[in-house]
């Protein structure tokens, strides 16, 4: 354990052959406890993992603009003359 002058906490931290093997159990401690998880490498930090920030839910994104449009005039005709556009030159 180490003290991180960037969080106000002790940061566990985890070599990177041991998170390698149980990445989907760690993720799940730092999920359920919200305390960050350091992965070293030879002893150097090379990653933290941290909980994610507690954000309002954004629900469904995809689709979220169904309906909201409005189509006004002609959109299959042509928006100019051919001449009006500088690569048919």
């Amino acid at each position: 354990m180490v003290f991180d002058h960037g969080m106000i906490c002790l940061v566990k931290e985890i070599a990177i052959s041991v998170f390698k093997a149980k990445c989907l159990g760690i993720l799940e401690e730092v999920r359920k406890t919200r305390k960050p998880v350091r992965v070293t490498r030879f002893g150097k930090p090379v990653a933290d993992v941290v909980p994610p920030s507690p954000g309002k839910a954004t629900g469904r994104q995809l689709g979220s603009m169904v309906g909201t449009g409005k189509i006004i005039g002609d959109i299959v005709g042509p928006t100019g003359s051919w001449d009006d556009w500088e690569a048919s030159r």
